[in-house]
């Protein structure tokens, strides 16, 4: 079966899903290729042992290591993509992230346009994902034009204490913004108390995610096609090699082949590099779009990891994901440290059994989880991870994908950490408690959910992969809009920068396709 449109989208992410609603209302032939099911709404969405312990919606598949070790990644094939389970922390990467930045671990290169040509897609990608938010209250914030469409959230009272504490002995935490789609609920719905949401599906479609927020609206078209369990094996191009003529799917055990006059990659940064490289051809002999040898390259995730306070007060707030801390981002501010960026604190979920099992190691013994669970204050922090061309996706010889990672600026995180411990320590004191234990750890290769960097957008065919509208060098009609595009990976969560570029990148594809602007 063969089939024309004029665009087609693969993958429902961060970025395809928000490009998807972005062109739906042009009424172009829209196809939608997701590789993953619609995640159903039911009762496991909440349960942690469901979620966590039988790992329900994470996807069944097997990557390698740089030593050819496999491990399960933590990623998920749903319509919605890895947004389905995200916290919806929507931070701008700040002013400074788009220029040359030295770093601990060496420099951040600078991206091939500025903040300000990202800043109204921003607050255009804010809008679309109900983001709530203090604006000004976050000391590193960006330049912005208007508020935050809605107010920051009420916290729990055991968080606003512990936020006020560290105010009063001289922090600068702030709201961080998140995407939750509060104002959807009818006039005169009882309250709505979260819980279970970040690292959980949303059974309330409240959680702002590229599902309910992109695709729903999308679909509701009808010149949208939605196609789930739909997986993309490879593209296919013409004889000269500058265009692509169809995009081969398996979907459900059959073989199907599309057309359209632009195809669009959304894929997350890892797979849309695979996707390339499983498209290799004689015109494209290294993959495609692959000239520059670029492609799969300069992998960024970011450090990150996972600190737990444990204290000895209870902590009984079911939602805990309400502040954060970019004081320490362009520099520990302490003159006589070095003045190089650190990265973002925030707050997290709270943490599964088995993930605090993990991070408790050989310490607190004979203490069990289940009593440390009541007391635990949990964060997530987050340094800059520097683009390597050693760091790279690339497929083994059966065609599974192998993640070649080696962490780099791991200073940066040792450092914002002890400013962690260091401010935690002051709160411990002013109330009079005892020291907390400190309970950490970073994520391994297998913690995906920030990736970005595969295919790097620039000026220059010779050493990036795709233009500045995202389009690839090599073909006249392949662009990409997940976090393949991103030169350096910043310190905050990528989410909203691929928003906002999808935005942006919708915009050009609606000019190219004499459209009309979408939503």
């Amino acid at each position: 079966m063969i089939e024309q449109f004029d665009v087609i989208i693969v993958g429902t992410g961060a970025g395809g899903g928000t490009l998807a609603r972005h062109l739906a209302p042009s009424g172009k032939r829209i196809l939608i290729l997701e590789r993953g099911d619609v995640l159903p709404r039911e009762r496991e969405n909440w349960d942690t042992k469901a979620v966590h312990g039988d790992k329900r919606y994470l996807a069944k598949e097997v990557w390698y290591d740089k030593e050819d070790q496999p491990f399960a990644p933590y990623t998920h094939y749903w319509v919605g993509g890895n947004t389905k389970v995200y916290g919806a922390a929507l931070l701008r990467l700040r002013e400074s992230d788009f220029g040359e930045v030295n770093h601990f671990g060496g420099v951040s290169p600078a991206w091939p346009l500025s903040y300000a040509e990202f800043e109204p897609y921003y607050t255009r990608a804010e809008e679309m994902y109900s983001v709530h938010g203090d604006r000004g209250s976050d000391p590193c914030e960006p330049k912005s034009n208007s508020r935050f469409p809605f107010p920051s959230l009420t916290p729990e009272p055991r968080i606003k204490e512990l936020y006020d504490d560290l105010k009063e002995v001289g922090y600068k935490p702030f709201p961080v913004p998140l995407g939750v789609r509060l104002q959807e609920r009818e006039p005169g719905a009882a309250p709505y108390r979260f819980s279970q949401f970040d690292g959980y599906p949303d059974l309330t479609e409240v959680k702002a995610d590229s599902h309910v927020v992109g695709i729903k609206h999308a679909a509701t078209r009808p010149n949208v096609t939605l196609c789930p369990r739909a997986y993309v094996e490879r593209l296919e191009t013409d004889p000269g090699g500058r265009r692509v003529t169809a995009v081969h799917v398996v979907s459900d055990g059959e073989k199907y082949v599309f057309r359209a006059d632009i195809v669009v990659l959304a894929c997350g940064a890892i797979n849309s590099a695979a996707l390339l490289l499983r498209s290799a051809n004689e015109r494209h002999p290294r993959g495609l779009a692959n000239s520059s040898d670029q492609v799969g390259r300069n992998y960024m995730c970011h450090q990150n990891g996972c600190f737990i306070a444990v204290s000895t007060e209870a902590n009984p707030s079911p939602f805990q994901k309400y502040f954060g801390m970019t004081e320490f981002y362009h520099g520990p501010g302490n003159k006589s440290e070095p003045q190089l960026p650190l990265g973002v604190i925030q707050l997290m979920g709270k943490p599964d059994p088995w993930t605090l099992e993990w991070l408790k190691g050989d310490k607190l013994p004979g203490v069990s989880v289940e009593e440390i669970m009541p007391r635990t204050v949990d964060y997530f922090l987050t340094a800059e991870d520097l683009p390597s061309p050693e760091n790279r996706i690339t497929l083994r010889s059966d065609g599974a994908i192998r993640v070649t990672y080696t962490r780099n600026n791991t200073e940066a995180y040792d450092r914002l950490q002890a400013k962690l411990v260091e401010a935690l320590d002051k709160v411990e004191a002013k109330r009079g408690r005892g020291k907390a234990t400190y309970l950490a750890e970073r994520l391994g290769v297998s913690g995906v959910s920030h990736q970005n960097g595969t295919l790097r957008f620039g000026r220059d065919a010779k050493t990036s992969v795709l233009d500045l509208h995202c389009k690839a060098h090599d073909l006249d009609n392949l662009y990409v809009v997940d976090g393949s595009f991103f030169p350096s990976s910043g310190a905050v969560n990528p989410s909203l920068t691929i928003m906002a570029n999808a935005l942006r990148v919708g915009d050009h594809l609606l000019r190219l396709l004499g459209a009309k602007e979408g939503e």
